[in-house]
């Protein structure tokens, strides 16, 4: 797992499944997460089910935000803050090779956790601050390059990235880059070139 991890805004459904056809077109989107934390949970059963359907088009990982037993009923990996439940429960009920994500914050102490839990990968951020999750602070990138010399699971950060700044978040240490607006946000005959960019980053 190396590259460019995108989530998914709070755009009208139309619209981004559009914006999210056009990215994972590139076959450069490593990991697609869902979250749409705007959107009632009767309406995520009927979007999860056209996002799989796209990303299997495209042969994209694709995990849910926060939600075991969604992630569980649609046979997909998660993505657990640390108030979404626990890591060896998903390793319980997932497949065997679902991607199982762990938020850390700015934390070697929660990370170590998580690992030794079985997560598939560890993400620590916001590492810039943004307006996505204001209270999540700005933890700078001393975190990933603690990270990248004490944990041989890939590092995902998270928070504020932009292609422009992408390069010292890599070279700091992140071997996946989560991105939303910086993709999400451009109108969606600008996604490609913007995808591109962050691949030859890598």
């Amino acid at each position: 797992m190396r590259g460019l991890y995108l989530i998914t805004n709070d755009d009208p459904f139309n619209v981004l499944i559009k914006k999210l056809e056009v990215a994972l077109a590139t076959n450069q989107i490593k990991i697609l997460q869902y979250r749409r934390k705007k959107i009632l949970p009767s309406a995520q059963v009927d979007e999860i089910q056209h996002i799989k359907l796209l990303c299997e088009k495209y042969h994209t990982p694709f995990i849910i935000n926060d939600d075991l037993s969604l992630a569980q009923s649609f046979g997909l990996g998660v993505h657990l803050g640390q108030s979404d439940g626990e890591v060896t429960d998903a390793k319980t009920h997932l497949l065997d090779h679902a991607i199982i994500g762990r938020t850390c914050a700015n934390s070697i102490e929660l990370a170590a956790d998580a690992i030794q839990q079985g997560a598939t990968y560890v993400a620590f951020g916001a590492i810039f601050a943004t307006a996505t999750k204001p209270e999540a602070g700005d933890v700078g990138l001393d975190i990933l390059r603690k990270a990248k010399q004490t944990f041989d699971v890939p590092i995902c950060a998270i928070g504020g990235l932009t292609v422009e700044n992408a390069a010292s978040v890599i070279d700091a240490g992140a071997d996946l880059c989560a991105v939303i607006s910086d993709v999400l946000a451009l109108d969606t005959d600008a996604i490609p070139d913007r995808v591109h960019a962050w691949a030859n980053k890598f």
